[in-house]
């Protein structure tokens, strides 16, 4: 098989698996084929994708890179938009974490979603969600580059609110739609700036141009101009704000929790959330070009790690807390994009794929056990229960809070290294902001780990299965027990990369060449030179790691988490009670929800309604419809009382129009 045939398998076998899948229990196959075949037609597509993902590793690594199209979709003068590929160090690592990731979330989901009745059409939905983060991944251009876009986004949303009699999942997954849709309108903007000043939408022409155009400026409001590079990149990044759940386009992501659990481990795993990480990593070349994009960028991640980790502290909904953990992460690799360390960034990237993907099954294995109860406060215990998801969740958080030697370490600590040496504007508060966070990730992280697993059980072991189905199959009756192989098998092979993956791969993607080709930074912006020179290897950054800061702050928060909720449990309560008015701002977001639901959504209600009444009703309809016919009846009523149907006033009245008619001749 040639490559060119290995490249376009890799997208269209899971494809080709979510067509036969949606298909597969429909009148098409008479209704007669065993659901367990949605499920082999699906996992044999990913897996398929996954082996050419290697087979094409391989061959990158042997240093052959391919750029080039599939199909001419649309000529239009010079313009030319077609279908391709860009196969190079950066495709291939997104390439293998993707696939890989999603492979393991089809196996688990066999055991998660067992009972559903919509389990063929789940199947087809990941299989699809899948297909369209390979192709967003794979282009070469930013036509393709938005397809993949907005098919994520499209396919998230049937995900968010797949169990569509529920009002919280209809209302969560509209929520994510309308949020991307905003950042789209952002990355539209800045695709649309790209076409008009390049006159391509080829990533390596546009690449080639961009420096002669570094300079130029476009007209913002009347007299004001903007750098044209400034304007592009903060056009593409907003989509990345929404796409990557940056404050304030976040609010989306922790309700997309309302989805079954294996989707959100797809979601926020190595698919959706990474899309805008991985687009501005692609754009690196525009994005070097302007530093004023790159401290939006740096500070806007800033924010969100410090502030979205503090609301990981007041969850209880298990699921959410790993959701407030994720859009925290999220801010650090935007954080390592803005400080031009983006190889950091992606490396963050792949590594946080791993462990958090082994967080969400790993609750889904705990909901599963728990007959799907969600609150963390009414579990402990679970360590006796269920060993080996206990040991993967422990990697995990281990992982997440970056514990030396494990992978997270490696990834996090290069970020906060990075930022330290970054000049640019905006890096003294994002240099805090992730120092910070360090603490509250492992506080949280630890809050989550020793109240579910560890402690006095706060649930009652001779528990009946409840009747509502609040997140997948149901339950059984009885204690809680270790969840089946196709549950467990995937936590254990996902725990592996948790640990290692950071230390084998450190040295070529962070320190040695992986991306020269992919990734281009300039050398005043050059953050990750200083530690490449510093680097001795794995085991010596993790033995010196030991003695920094970041370890002695995670090291704290799991302390803190220990005292707190094992050993003096009334402390957290009385702090709540105490500063009520902080608890208060965190347990409601800090108000976002509310103020988009009264100023948007209110708002959009308001205009709509004004548009209605005063509008369609009072001008429309009143004014232009009603009134012209009003108009049309008053003058009738005029002109009636001059049909009189006597001749002699006809006669009059012609020859006084033909008086007058001839004095205005003659006036003219």
């Amino acid at each position: 098989m040639s490559m060119q045939a290995l490249y376009l398998l890799v997208p269209l076998a899971p494809l080709a698996g979510a067509i036969i899948a949606g298909l597969w229990g429909t009148k098409l196959f008479g209704n007669v084929l065993p659901r367990a075949g949605a499920h082999w037609v699906t996992i044999i597509g990913v897996a398929a994708s996954f082996v050419a993902s290697v087979l094409i590793y391989m061959d990158v690594m042997r240093g052959n890179v391919y750029n080039g199209p599939v199909y001419t979709w649309l000529e239009s003068g010079a313009i030319t938009m077609q279908v391709g590929f860009l196969i190079d160090s950066l495709t291939v690592m997104m390439m293998l974490v993707v696939t890989f990731v999603s492979l393991m979330v089809h196996i688990y989901t066999v055991g998660y979603m067992e009972e559903d009745p919509g389990y063929e059409r789940f199947f087809s939905y990941i299989a699809l969600f899948t297909f369209s983060m390979l192709m967003l991944v794979m282009s070469n251009n930013f036509l393709q580059l938005f397809f993949g876009w907005e098919a994520v986004g499209l396919v998230s949303y049937l995900l968010i609110g797949f169990w569509y009699d529920r009002e919280t999942a209809i209302f969560a997954n509209l929520k994510a739609f309308l949020a991307n849709r905003v950042g789209d309108f952002g990355f539209l903007l800045g695709i649309g700036l790209i076409l008009a000043h390049f006159g391509t939408l080829d990533y390596q022409a546009v690449f080639k141009a961009a420096p002669e155009l570094a300079g130029q400026t476009i007209p913002l409001f009347g007299a004001t101009e903007v750098s044209l590079m400034t304007a592009i990149c903060i056009g593409l990044f907003v989509g990345a704000m929404a796409k990557s759940a940056q404050v304030p386009l976040h609010v989306w992501l922790p309700d997309s929790m309302e989805g079954p659990t294996p989707i959100s481990a797809l979601i926020h795993a190595a698919t959706m959330v990474t899309a805008g990480i991985f687009m501005v990593t692609r754009m690196s070349p525009l994005f070097e070009l302007s530093e004023t994009a790159l401290s939006f960028v740096i500070v806007i991640g800033a924010i969100t790690a410090l502030f979205m980790g503090f609301l990981g502290i007041v969850q209880n909904d298990i699921k959410r807390v790993i959701a407030y953990s994720t859009l925290s992460q999220l801010g650090y690799m935007t954080v390592a994009l803005g400080a031009s360390a983006y190889s950091a960034a992606v490396f963050h990237l792949m590594t946080h794929a791993f462990f958090k993907a082994l967080l969400f099954l790993a609750a889904g294995s705990v909901i599963i056990a728990m007959h799907h109860q969600q609150d963390i406060r009414h579990m402990g215990g679970l360590r006796k229960y269920m060993p080996i998801t206990w040991i993967t969740a422990l990697i995990g958080s281990l992982a997440l809070i970056g514990t030396p030697g494990f992978s997270g370490f490696y990834s996090k600590d290069s970020i906060i290294d990075a930022v330290h040496h970054s000049q640019i504007p905006g890096a003294g508060f994002a240099y805090f902001a992730v120092v910070a966070g360090v603490f509250v990730t492992a506080f949280y992280s630890f809050r989550l780990y020793f109240l579910v697993f560890h402690g006095k059980p706060r649930f009652d072991t001779s528990a009946a299965d409840h009747d509502h189905n609040h997140d997948g199959a149901h339950g059984h009756a009885g204690p809680p027990h270790e969840t089946p192989w196709v549950v467990t098998v995937p936590l254990i092979m996902l725990a592996i990369p948790s640990v290692v993956i950071g230390w084998l791969t450190i040295q070529p993607m962070l320190v040695g060449d992986f991306f020269k080709d992919a990734i281009a930074v300039a050398a005043n912006h050059d953050t990750l030179e200083e530690m490449a020179r510093e680097f001795h290897g794995s085991f010596g950054m993790a033995v010196h790691g030991l003695t920094q800061l970041p370890f002695w702050l995670a090291l704290a928060g799991v302390a803190l988490a220990w005292f707190f909720y094992l050993k003096r449990p009334d402390i957290p309560e009385m702090l709540k009670t105490r500063f009520s008015a902080v608890y208060t701002l965190l347990d409601n977001k800090y108000y976002f929800d509310q103020f988009n639901q009264w100023f948007f959504a209110g708002g959009a209600r308001a205009v709509g309604g004004g548009l209605s009444e005063g509008g369609d009703r009072t001008l429309i309809d009143g004014w232009i419809v009603n009134g012209s016919a009003r108009l049309v009846g008053a003058a009738a009523k005029l002109i009636r009382f001059l049909q009189t149907g006597y001749v002699y006033h006809y006669a009059f009245a012609m020859l006084v129009g033909a008086v007058a008619f001839l004095t205005w001749s003659l006036w003219m």
